[in-house]
């Protein structure tokens, strides 16, 4: 298997690359410093711009499926990404793809016509990096891509528990934390099992 990883030098980013490698996938990255980044044997770095159409598409070369780990740093580089990512799959015949978003773009259990950035449910006062992963999942819900968003609530840096808890388009109750840790296990899991095609998860670690 060959993945097109992109965010790799970010904190789950790099979870997940760390993952891929140790379990003998090939992996392409692109990043926008290549000196971030240890080299690898299975690891083919690309050093560019990921709201670049030429750089997305010469990652996604001979690729089998592709995660996205991409911020927001409160700018539209995911939404100008995964356009991008979604043309090139396309025109690639790439049909799987695991993004990680923000359990703002669940479904309010408290006001379920809304999701809970737009709820009362949100603690955040700004909600720009929402509204980019709100806007993420309306164009993926809308491509014929095979996709899963896996929504982790407050990201601290953190190690792999093995026992977070999930569920499909909703932050399971109680949750307060997601380690960038678990937050990788799962996307990885997630590419290897797809049992969550077509859906939202959001995930908590224990505390």
């Amino acid at each position: 298997m060959k993945i097109a990883l992109f965010g790799a030098t970010g904190r789950v980013g790099r979870d997940i690359l760390l993952l891929l490698l140790q379990n003998n996938i090939e992996v392409t990255a692109l990043v926008r410093d290549s000196e971030k980044v240890q080299p690898h044997d299975r690891l083919t770095v690309l050093q560019g711009d990921a709201r670049l159409a030429m750089d997305i598409e010469r990652t996604l070369e001979n690729a089998d499926a592709v995660i996205s780990a991409l911020g927001t740093d409160q700018t539209t580089v995911l939404t100008e990404s995964i356009s991008h990512i979604i043309i090139a799959m396309k025109k690639q015949k790439i049909h799987r793809i695991i993004t990680i978003g923000t359990a703002g773009i669940l479904t309010s259990r408290v006001e379920p016509e809304l999701l809970r950035y737009e709820s009362s449910e949100s603690k955040q006062r700004s909600k720009v990096a929402a509204k980019e992963h709100h806007r993420v999942f309306h164009m993926l819900s809308q491509s014929s891509l095979d996709w899963t968003i896996v929504c982790p609530t407050y990201l601290p840096t953190g190690v792999v528990t093995n026992a977070y808890i999930i569920e499909r388009d909703m932050l399971p109750v109680g949750a307060t934390r997601t380690t960038t840790g678990d937050t990788a296990v799962f996307a990885y899991n997630e590419l290897i099992e797809n049992k969550h095609i077509g859906y939202r998860v959001g995930i908590m670690s224990p505390e």
